[in-house]
């Protein structure tokens, strides 16, 4: 799908959780209805086939306990997209990524694999930790291959790795620094690969066993690093794309969220800039000024250009630039999940998912606790009707309402989003005490109490939000006339 993620490492978090968020777009003129849903045990087939490709897996007999985010309609499959397993592991796929002809003429890709479809039914029930989630997934990619290329994220309290996959077998991955964050706009983004310690000890980088032949029977090390005695492997120049579509369609996704994050430690604007919205060397991580938020992950995965030459919105927009890049916060986005893994709570409530729908422009963030066995009805099932009371379409209906009357909206928006954040902490606060002091015998129905409190409170300011927008809309029809009655 075409995504955008941001991964944020202990020591940059506000907090110190790990924190990893990632947009599911649709492709244009299309949109998937989504749920939150939790799969139990009993509900995991231990026979795992394909819609896609047909591909058939034998699962193991002891899944665990997960959240997802699945189609409502499973004409194409799951697509189970993110979620936290009940050892407190998250993980989040895919990131649809490019890679060039060289690598995919040398491992084509293979019709009959697994893929985006597929990958978090098959990995996250059966995962301890972050590091796990690559390995398995990385033997599953090796013995079945895939039909697409793909960047997903694993994480638990301690790490968090981005995984990419590499033609139709292979893979690489790193572990996101502590200190740092990492970004990916659908294009493969891992810049310097250690092989010494990914073929090695695995600390920092991981990769299928045959990586290091694969690259120089292929001749792909274009940064030389072979020919220098260097294990660091150019990775973005071996396996990823640069392309014209990229400089309108990835690159620019990252430079903005880097831009946000990291204002004043390059210049990112004018001819002098160390990185433009173009440039192929953005790095993949970086150490952000300020730890991150949140709010921050959120901001950035709604990104629309502001305060740039290139906003989409706003009555200070160039002409000749609006619209040139493809924003992160683009129309056609069906869910937002952020996971955020918490190591100063008991263990039973450390995990978070912070859940918005529809474009990330106009919508609002709703946490849940990730340890219960059953999901709120208000980000259950949509149906495959519009209609209000849920969140997926109310935040569809708002999308559209907001985006044609923007001048008169975005300050509804602005507000909305706030409350509904503010509203989510003092919620989290007040949970996160009581379940301490009051030690509940039934954990999951215990949150599953709280998450539905959660929900009928957005629900409430998410329909107030829609009837103001609404209203906005309404009176700025073309047949609308300021004189009244005598």
């Amino acid at each position: 799908m075409p995504c955008t993620t941001i991964l944020v490492g202990k020591k940059a978090s506000y907090d110190g959780s790990t924190i990893m968020g990632r947009n599911e777009d649709c492709g244009p003129g299309r949109f998937r209805t989504k749920k939150f849903q939790v799969v139990n045990p009993d509900e995991q087939p231990r026979l795992y086939k394909s819609v896609i490709s047909g591909v058939e897996i034998p699962l193991p007999g002891d899944p665990l306990r997960y959240t997802s985010m699945p189609n409502a309609e499973n004409d194409r499959g799951v697509w189970g997209e993110a979620g936290v397993n009940s050892l407190n592991v998250a993980m989040s796929a895919t990131e649809t990524i490019t890679s060039n002809p060289r690598v995919l003429g040398a491992d084509p890709l293979v019709g009959t694999g697994i893929g985006e479809e597929d990958m978090l039914t098959i990995v996250l029930p059966y995962i301890d930790s972050a590091r796990a989630g690559v390995l398995r997934l990385g033997a599953l990619l090796e013995q079945y291959g895939t039909y697409e290329m793909n960047g997903i994220g694993f994480q638990d309290a301690d790490e968090i790795w981005w995984m990419e996959t590499i033609g139709g077998h292979r893979w690489i991955a790193r572990r996101v620094p502590d200190d740092c964050y990492a970004v990916g706009p659908n294009q493969l983004g891992i810049d310097m690969l250690d092989l010494r310690d990914a073929l090695g000890d695995g600390t920092e980088n991981l990769c299928s066993a045959d990586l290091a032949e694969f690259i120089r029977d292929n001749h792909l090390d274009l940064g030389g690093a072979e020919s220098r005695g260097d294990s660091l492997l150019d990775a973005r120049a071996a396996f990823g794309s640069r392309s014209h579509q990229d400089h309108l369609y990835n690159t620019p996704r990252a430079w903005v969220m880097e831009r946000y994050l990291n204002p004043g430690t390059y210049k990112w604007d004018g001819p002098a800039a160390d990185y433009g919205p173009e440039s192929d060397d953005i790095p993949w991580c970086l150490v952000p000024e300020k730890l991150i938020t949140v709010e921050d992950v959120k901001h950035v995965l709604s990104s629309c250009y502001e305060e740039t030459p290139y906003a989409v919105y706003g009555s200070r927009t160039d002409p000749a630039l609006s619209g040139k890049y493809r924003p992160v916060g683009i129309n056609r986005t069906s869910f937002l999940a952020i996971t955020q893994l918490r190591p100063y709570v008991p263990a039973e409530i450390s995990a978070l998912e912070w859940i918005s729908e529809a474009s990330n422009a106009f919508n609002c963030s709703v946490p849940l606790y990730a340890n219960v066995t059953r999901g709120p009805g208000y980000l259950g099932d949509p149906g495959r009707s519009v209609r209000t009371g849920n969140l997926y379409w109310d935040s569809r209906i708002i999308g559209a309402l907001a985006d044609a009357h923007y001048g008169g909206a975005i300050q509804i928006i602005e507000r909305y989003r706030e409350k509904v954040f503010t509203e989510g902490h003092r919620f989290i606060n007040e949970t996160d005490r009581e379940f301490v002091s009051r030690a509940p015998e039934d954990v999951c129905a215990f949150l599953e109490e709280k998450n539905s409190e959660m929900a009928a409170a957005a629900e409430a300011m998410t329909s107030d939000t829609l009837g103001q927008v609404l209203n906005v809309a309404y009176n700025s029809m073309k047949n609308c006339f300021s004189r009244a009655d005598s």
